[in-house]
């Protein structure tokens, strides 16, 4: 019902954009967030945009990840700039429906989630 794609791999301070389509019955007015996770690592919130278009950053990727969302079409996206070799992970998108914005952080308040795309940075 989520499927990511768009990873790769780039060198330090490329770009990449990440697509998550959603199936309409979880997209409607869901919350839609992005998390990775890196080898080794806990999953960890990247970033998530309710329906309203309200945002939110983890603080390692403000001011070089943008988080969008195409409501006609069931898309979000996330525009990543300035790529950084600590970004390589596995992203994935999730929706949630009925987070409030203090949880948009918090993968517990997800109810389902895509499989994940590759993002590699190379230094």
């Amino acid at each position: 019902q989520l499927q990511a794609s768009g990873g790769g791999l780039v060198q330090a301070g490329g770009s990449l954009r990440l697509s998550c389509a959603a199936s309409g019955r979880i997209f409607g007015s869901w919350a839609m967030g992005w998390f990775r996770q890196a080898p080794g690592k806990e999953r960890e919130f990247v970033a998530a945009i309710r329906y309203s278009g309200t945002t939110s950053y983890t603080d390692s990727v403000k001011g070089r990840f943008t988080i969008s969302r195409d409501n006609a079409n069931n898309m979000v996206y996330l525009q990543m700039n300035s790529l950084k070799p600590e970004d390589t992970a596995v992203y994935y998108c999730a929706a949630g429906n009925g987070i409030i914005l203090s949880s948009m952080n918090r993968a517990g308040a997800y109810n389902y989630w895509g499989q994940g795309t590759q993002v590699t940075v190379s230094s």
